[in-house]
């Protein structure tokens, strides 16, 4: 029997359905405006349509930046956008559990659709707690009495232990949607016994997490090689005993970088062939491109990107492999001058005929400015959730979704 209960397993027709999808999206900080609907139309063509279309009342919770943050705004946006994906009249309530929002729940009809505001303009959304201490919030409280089902489709936040997340686990039979369900399949190919050779190729500016995949992948077997690039290869570079220059070096201390250094000279004393370093770097002089090789180190300008060499030895690599993780840019790919390195190996990736996996929010938007989505085997919605999946961290999302099966069973 499956782990978690699917959409295949229930039935929705007639039925209120509170599914949890995730609608972050990138908000231009001065229009206020969502610049994306890559998430809000994967969900709404998936889980939201197959729910409505089987004669479902749906109602959507979902959330949209943190409170504080400039990206913190409404849903009504991106009901909208919703809306005009699905062509369809999707209806908006500016309340999250309250009697207004409530009153509307009780008024929908079979097929319907409704997004509720916000779910983090509830104070105690973010606090972390197991689903019964969830299951006692107001949230859950108000709004699980009037549903027949919870789908949690947001595997982009399943590794957050959010009320939303979890805490209706605990009060009504739960389900993956498709997202979910598609996440975690895709996923768990790339980590179950890959296709060897098997690259895990790492770049992008947050690095903190690149030492702990390193290890797992390659302690476990998972991986052959972890191909580093961006700022995750400067880590490593000055893990090799290269002096990156003042500036570099100061950046990485104020991302809090420096502290990996020591765990991964360790590592790659035990894994001498299991990590691939660039051979040659960019440098931004002025805003144009410099190639430097690594005996010009240390240098005085900022690190933007790989150089020719790596690109053509990480190609090499790219067509012996069987199988590939793809996460984060190879440097700066938003500037056309930095952009070489991210789209030669990125290309690479897409041509090959391995099973090729990519994850996270610059990875996407660099594979889609490029036109190469199309061409990777699958391409994860998550970030978070994703790297904390490929550490094998359990995620208390997809945890709660299991133990609610485990509930019914005995």
């Amino acid at each position: 029997m499956a782990k978690y209960l699917t959409l295949d397993d229930v039935k929705v027709k007639d039925k209120v359905v509170l599914v949890r999808v995730d609608f972050n999206s990138e908000v231009d900080n001065q229009t206020k405006k969502v610049t994306s609907d890559v998430r809000i139309r994967a969900h709404a063509e998936s889980t939201i349509t197959e729910l409505a279309e089987e004669g479902a009342k749906v109602v959507v919770l979902a959330h949209q930046g943190r409170k504080g943050d400039p990206d913190f705004i409404p849903l009504k946006q991106h009901t909208e956008i919703l809306g005009k994906i699905l062509k369809c009249p999707v209806q908006f309530v500016d309340d999250v559990y309250g009697e207004k929002a409530k009153k509307t729940i009780k008024n929908l009809k079979s097929g319907e659709i409704l997004v509720l505001d916000n779910v983090r303009s509830f104070d105690g959304e973010t606090k972390k707690g197991t689903p019964e201490e969830h299951a006692k919030t107001e949230l859950v409280q108000n709004l699980a009495p009037l549903a027949d089902l919870f789908v949690n489709d947001a595997f982009a936040a399943a590794h957050r232990a959010h009320v939303s997340i979890i805490g209706f686990t605990a009060k009504l039979p739960s389900a993956a949607g498709r997202i979910m369900e598609r996440e975690l399949k895709s996923l768990s190919k790339a980590l179950d016994k890959p296709e060897k050779p098997c690259l895990f190729v790492m770049g992008g500016a947050k690095a903190d997490d690149s030492l702990e995949i390193s290890k797992y992948v390659l302690s476990n077997n998972i991986a052959n090689m972890v191909l580093t690039g961006g700022v995750t290869s400067q880590v490593f570079l000055a893990a090799k005993g290269y002096k990156l220059g003042e500036k570099n070096i100061a950046f990485l201390e104020k991302k809090g970088l420096t502290g990996l250094i020591q765990g991964i000279k360790e590592l790659m004393l035990k894994y001498p062939k299991g990590i691939v370093t660039p051979e040659d770097l960019v440098l931004d002089v002025n805003g144009k491109r410099k190639e430097i090789s690594l005996a010009e180190l240390p240098a005085d300008y900022s690190i933007f990107d790989v150089g020719t060499k790596t690109i053509e030895s990480y190609r090499k690599l790219v067509k012996e492999a069987k199988s590939i993780v793809l996460s984060g840019p190879m440097g700066v790919y938003e500037n056309p001058e930095f952009a070489v390195g991210t789209k030669g190996i990125f290309e690479a990736i897409a041509n090959s005929e391995a099973f090729s996996l990519a994850g996270g929010g610059h990875t996407i938007s660099a594979l889609k400015q490029f036109g190469l989505s199309s061409r990777i085997s699958y391409i994860s919605t998550a970030g978070g959730a994703l790297i904390e999946f490929l550490m094998g961290k359990n995620l208390p999302g997809v945890v709660a979704l299991e133990n609610a099966v485990k509930k019914k069973i005995t």
